[in-house]
């Protein structure tokens, strides 16, 4: 039989315990209410994206059925096993080699890009400044989660110059990260992304005015003589709780310099031969390389999906992004570089592989890379 003296201290650690869960829940209620989690598209956004053939059942929606776990695993479970299981060579031993270009000394005539590590990448093209998902602070709501490579946090939001062109690909934080994007905002010209992402950068402060979202096969014109079309990936969005409230997207940047695709983050889908077939040549295929895993193939391409990929746009060349500046997954850091080296060798395609920061001249055929990720 319970004496008064146990009762009381049940009490007490009942009432501490209903009181830590309150805290909890307004902790996190804030948490998720903070700026940098950004916006729901509004009652002016909703209109315009449920007439979207890509909008069923109140999310968007991939061309097919597209499952985050490509496994029975729970997402629980993979989860753990992402936090537990030890991956040799997961981060770099040393700093990656990378190469500090001033934006502002770089020719505005020729057609160039710079790579910034993971999918960020700042390119002239016919005298446009471009900036493509530039995450220069933070991948993560949290600080201490998604750290950098040692190395490769050189390049900051002040390094950035006037940009006529800011180019989102969805809303994932290793994407479109708040901090950067309250940096430049002020610096930007334009901003074209998928339907609803406008929503973040406008409750971020950019000027609606600014902001061009587009759908599926939608296009906007940057000049007289460029064109960017937004292209089907297979993907998912979310930057909080609720999912697939935007869309997620690559481009085709169309211009003088010819036709540049940039894939975004995407699964293997049969999206690449339709995109082979509206488009015809494919001078550059900028691709999704790296964060891949077995669980999750439905929504980033293995190795072997990358190569059919390649295979079925067949274009002049590639370059690969996605890699070398996070462990968002679990392979080595420097495997996505190896495989499609040695691919493009029993492939025959054309690589670029630029350091970090090196600049890539688009009509420069002799241009040579060394295989910087092997430095340790």
């Amino acid at each position: 039989m319970m004496t008064s003296r146990t009762k009381r201290w049940i009490r007490v650690v009942g009432f501490a315990c209903v009181g830590l869960c309150i805290v909890v829940f307004i902790g996190s209620f804030l948490f998720l209410r903070s700026p940098a989690f950004g916006s729901l598209p509004d009652q002016a956004h909703a209109a315009r994206i449920q007439q979207s053939p890509n909008y069923r059942d109140g999310q968007f929606q991939n061309q097919r059925n597209t499952p985050i776990m490509a496994t029975d695993k729970s997402r629980l479970t993979s989860i753990w096993e992402f936090l537990t299981i030890d991956v040799p060579d997961l981060i770099p031993r040393r700093d990656i080699p990378v190469i500090k270009t001033d934006f502002n000394d770089l020719p505005l005539d020729k057609d160039l890009l710079v790579w910034l590590g993971h999918s960020s990448l700042y390119a002239h093209l016919h005298g446009q400044r471009i900036l493509v998902d530039p995450v220069l602070v933070s991948a993560s709501p949290l600080s201490f989660i998604n750290q950098t490579f040692p190395g490769t946090s050189l390049y900051r939001p002040e390094d950035i110059p006037p940009i006529d062109v800011l180019l989102i690909t969805h809303d994932h934080w290793d994407h479109l990260d708040y901090e950067t994007m309250i940096l430049i905002k002020d610096r930007v010209r334009k901003v074209v992304c998928p339907l609803g992402v406008g929503a973040h950068l406008a409750s971020w402060g950019f000027s609606i005015a600014k902001i061009h979202e587009l759908d599926w096969y939608q296009h906007c014109t940057i000049n007289d003589t460029m064109q960017l079309t937004a292209l089907p990936a297979r993907h998912f969005s979310g930057r909080g709780l609720t999912a697939n409230q935007t869309l997620w997207s690559g481009f085709m940047v169309q211009g003088p310099f010819g036709n540049i695709l940039l894939s975004g983050d995407t699964g293997y889908d049969t999206h690449f031969q339709e995109i082979k077939r509206r488009f015809g040549t494919i001078d550059l295929a900028i691709l999704e390389n790296g964060q891949y895993h077995e669980d999750w193939r439905y929504i980033h391409m293995m190795p072997d999906d990358l190569i059919q990929a390649i295979e079925e746009l067949s274009p002049k060349n590639v370059l690969t992004v996605h890699h070398s500046k996070y462990a968002l997954a679990r392979h080595p850091w420097y495997e996505p570089m190896e495989k499609v080296v040695q691919a493009s060798k029993n492939n025959n395609f054309q690589l670029m592989t630029p350091k970090i920061g090196e600049v890539v001249f688009l009509a420069d055929s002799t241009q040579t890379f060394s295989p910087w990720w092997q430095h340790d």
